[in-house]
């Protein structure tokens, strides 16, 4: 294995290495409280110390001695004496204190020794003195460490090992890291081990990172520690993504490789989605014969939203491969959600006054009926298709076939495409059913309403692969329509089904409508969006060449168009978490005015460094926001502080203060996206300060900064059904009108999301992989909706269709070996962060018992209630093969 290369910032042993990364007192802290003269004691020594001191006092005259015998029982004596009382060490030995004031004395009688074996001994004492009477900074202990014996260590205690790594930690950093250390690294392999065989996992680890010798780390784990030395490994990693991308992967395949090593293979494939790595995918399944545990596997990655077929590779038998393909592209996964659905009890279709609840609100009430009409319409059509995403039925649409078609004649135009879509909606994940349903409006003479049912056919493939791509079949033919609204429903329609799938047929189809000079504006940019979310984070320099080329032919009065804002989205999806754009940049920056090119620049930076924590990219973010001539660019870079920030808690924690202080003191750009910001960190995860927050900005006087409030109060309450945010809603139904009521609307549709089933956050596996899908389709969303009247309010507020990429169930399903549901108890609790603590400490706090299948909120986890089954995957989330323990035997 190759060495891990570690930037020279990894900060000095005296700190804690990584941002709250609980661990012991470092060595570094625990010498200076050794070093002071309030240490050499001061009461009254006892008759037992007084011998002591005599005794050792004795040792250092006859250690002076010329008599060679004398010396050498001295120098024995005192390594005994020193040896017995550091090996176990509560407080400052004794022996170091009464010798300290000796210690010049023993150096000078070391200077002047000749035997090289006494000399190697006097050496291991003077090593172990200077731990209390060497000069700060002078790194003596590991200077006459080096010159001693050199065996044995660490039976001078655990206090002298962690010394003696920090001083060869602080030699390297200043030394410089081009240091050669190949003559300490016995010595730094014997404290590595000591470390890890006492629980002190991360301090061994501190110390072969800092000394770029982690790839040793293979031969130096058991079955015991692996665990948690490749927790700390994964964990630390997203520190080093800042400085050195590759120091960071070179870290997290060493995790992979120990996980491979002890057969850890759910782990280790967390491990290679995590950096991306498609090939690494497939060399997990062929590192088993277990078809149970590969099924496992097929789940973990149909979850992440990988576009992958199943090869020879991985699986030999061909019925094996195809029940892995079918896992993999999600085809049952409507089936089980119905399942769960059933067993909580809320299959039964809810209509959009369930949802309202205007009786509760009492005389206020009849302010509602200031919407007109159809925007009511419209605004239900929304509600109806959130709340039951994923159902196969609802009240609105599915009931009663004839109501249905009069709706859809209720409706204005867009109210047509908006109502047939959201069939696409209900019938999420279910290609039969969906299919079905939505052929028949194909065959309407209104173009509306073809529209619908193509951006319907979309939606019902989003996250679901078909072999045989029935979507494409159905909606390619319409993109050339001659009706801009039926390009539109295909264009838009194709670029969710296929969403992250990377096809080349798609590529092909919309580059034809980039290089046509005629097309309209609109198809233009919902082409350029589509390919973004078919080619999320590819990198693709054609697709990115080609958005550009467009943006040159575009006239000044279509650059002043707010549509024209999605282009520079689109690319960035190109390179969504990619950390690179630099040649993008350039032909960009060539091409356009100021104003133009400040907002391309911190879109794409922004989405180029979204989920990395980059706090270099945050703060020169923040220096865009502080800027006073302001400016619409600074709209992306406040959601671009969001997009970065999440990728940890401290980062997210930060980054809201920032934004409060930004809202505080920003220009209206700044605090109309402020709100969209606090959704995207806190997306189906309802703080009460956020709440609170997000309440308050809804009542602000400026309408965007409301209507941006209450979107994202409807986000950060998406899918929870949160009580306290529905009265919210609730009471700012009956004050609104208008597009704000219609914004209060689509909130309370996305708090009630899949009726409590669903979660819109783009975090999973304990929050450790990033769905890049998920993300592109937010993204997508927020920026939209910095500018919401002529977008999502405006000619196209089917964009919110594009939520479905990021829709996903936030249940515990387990299953036996044949795929059929087992009901299995579980605690499921507030999640701890048990990194760097020793031992098995309880990943779970304040955790209840429930049978299976059971709901998990954010920041929650759940572990295994019975010893009868072993889980196939470390990570109780999802879909969870369960198998019997050979090793349980019922009481």
């Amino acid at each position: 294995p190759h060495r891990a290369r570690t930037p020279a910032a990894v900060p000095e042993r005296p700190q804690p290495p990584l941002p709250r990364l609980p661990r012991p007192a470092a060595a570094g802290r625990g010498k200076g409280k050794m070093k002071g003269d309030d240490l050499v004691s001061s009461d009254d020594p006892s008759e037992e110390d007084r011998e002591l001191k005599a005794r050792l006092e004795d040792c250092v005259e006859r250690a002076q001695s010329r008599d060679p015998r004398k010396r050498v029982e001295a120098i024995d004596t005192l390594r005994k004496e020193i040896r017995a009382a550091t090996s176990s060490m509560t407080s400052v030995p004794k022996p170091l204190k009464f010798l300290r004031a000796h210690y010049g004395t023993l150096k000078a009688c070391f200077q002047r020794m000749r035997d090289p074996a006494q000399k190697k001994h006097m050496a291991d004492i003077l090593s172990v003195l200077a731990l209390t009477a060497s000069a700060e900074g002078e790194r003596e202990s590991l200077k006459y460490c080096m010159m001693g014996s050199l065996v044995d260590i660490c039976s001078w205690g655990h206090v002298y090992v962690r010394n003696l790594a920090f001083e060869i930690g602080k030699e390297w950093k200043d030394n410089g890291s081009s240091t050669p250390i190949e003559s300490k690294i016995e010595l730094v392999l014997e404290i590595v081990k000591f470390h890890m065989k006492h629980n002190a996992e991360t301090e061994a680890l501190d110390l072969l990172m800092e000394e770029e010798y982690l790839a040793r780390l293979f031969c130096l784990v058991d079955s015991t520690n692996y665990k948690r030395a490749c927790l700390y490994l994964t964990t630390s990693s997203k520190y080093l993504l800042t400085p050195d991308r590759e120091a960071y992967e070179a870290t997290l395949y060493i995790a992979f490789g120990m996980y491979g090593k002890f057969r850890d293979l759910a782990s280790a494939l967390r491990i290679v989605l995590l950096v991306n790595d498609d090939k690494s995918v497939k060399i997990v399944f062929a590192e088993t014969e277990d078809f149970s545990l590969k099924q496992q596997l097929a789940f973990m990655i149909a979850r992440y939203g990988l576009s992958m077929e199943v090869d020879d590779e991985m699986v030999a038998d061909e019925n094996e491969k195809n029940a892995l393909q079918e896992i993999v592209n999600n085809t049952k996964l409507s089936e089980q959600y119905h399942m769960v659905a059933w067993d909580i009890g809320v299959m039964e279709p809810k209509s959009p006054e369930d949802i309202y609840k205007v009786h509760l609100i009492g005389s206020q009430g009849a302010k509602s009926s200031s919407l007109d009409s159809a925007r009511q319409n419209l605004a239900a059509t929304f509600v109806n298709a959130f709340v039951n995403a994923g159902y196969c039925q609802d009240k609105l649409m599915t009931a009663i076939s004839d109501s249905s078609e009069n709706l859809l004649f209720e409706k204005n135009e867009l109210g047509k495409a908006s109502a047939v879509a959201s069939l696409g909606m209900i019938h999420l994940w279910d290609h039969d059913s969906g299919f079905a349903i939505l052929d028949k409006y194909l065959q309407s003479d209104d173009t509306h309403v073809v529209a619908g049912a193509l951006l319907g056919i979309g939606i019902v493939s989003c996250g679901v692969k078909n072999d045989y791509d029935p979507a494409l079949a159905l909606i390619s033919g319409y993109s050339t329509s001659a009706a801009s609204i039926t390009r539109i429903g295909a264009i838009l329609g194709l670029g969710i089904a296929y969403a992250g799938s990377r096809k080349d047929k798609l590529k092909s189809l919309f580059l034809i409508t980039l290089s046509d000079s005629q097309a309209p504006l609109v198809d233009l940019v919902f082409s350029a969006i589509s390919l973004g979310l078919v080619f999320v984070g590819s990198c693709n320099e054609e697709i990115a060449q080609s958005i550009i080329s467009v943006l040159k032919n575009l006239i000044k009065a279509e650059l002043a168009e707010p549509i024209i804002r999605l282009l520079p989205v689109s690319i960035g999806l190109l390179y969504l978490g990619k950390q690179t754009f630099d040649e993008i940049m350039k032909e960009v920056s060539k091409t356009f005015d100021k104003i133009m090119k400040d907002y391309w620049d911190v879109t794409l930076m922004s989405l180029a460094y979204a989920g990395t924590g980059n706090v270099l990219k945050v703060q020169e973010l923040l220096s865009i926001c502080s800027k006073k001539e302001g400016g619409s660019h600074q709209g992306p870079a406040v959601l671009g502080i969001a997009l970065i920030a999440m990728a940890e808690e401290l980062g997210v924690e930060m980054a809201v203060r920032s934004l409060e202080q930004l809202f505080k003191y920003g220009d209206y750009n700044i605090r109309r996206a402020v709100p969209l910001a606090l959704g995207m960190l806190y997306i189906s995860n309802p703080k009460v300060d956020v709440v609170d927050t997000l309440s308050r900005l809804s009542n602000d006087a400026d309408g965007q900064v409301m209507m941006a409030a209450t979107i994202s109060l409807g986000l950060i309450g998406a899918g929870t059904n949160n009580a306290r945010i529905a009265e919210l809603l609730r009471k700012l139904s009956s004050q609104e009108h208008g597009v704000y009521l219609f914004c209060v609307r689509i909130a309370q549709g996305l708090v009630h999301l899949g009726k409590g089933l669903l979660t819109l956050a783009p975090y999973h596996s304990d929050r450790l992989l990033l769905s890049p899908v998920a993300l592109a389709g937010l993204v997508t969303v927020l920026h939209a909706c910095l500018n919401m009247q002529p977008t999502i309010l405006g000619e196209y507020p089917y964009m919110l269709y594009i939520l479905a990429l990021a829709m996903q169930p936030r249940m515990l399903l387990t299953l036996d070996e044949d795929l059929k549901p087992l009901p299995v108890p579980v605690h499921v609790g507030q999640a701890v962060d048990v990194v760097s603590q020793a031992g098995s400490p309880r990943t779970i706090t304040g955790f209840q018992t429930h049978n299976t299948p059971v709901l998990l909120a954010a920041g929650e986890r759940a572990e295994l209630a019975t010893e009868k089954y072993i889980p196939l995957t470390p990570i109780l989330e999802g879909f969870v093969i369960l198998r019997k323990n050979p090793e349980h035997h019922e009481d």
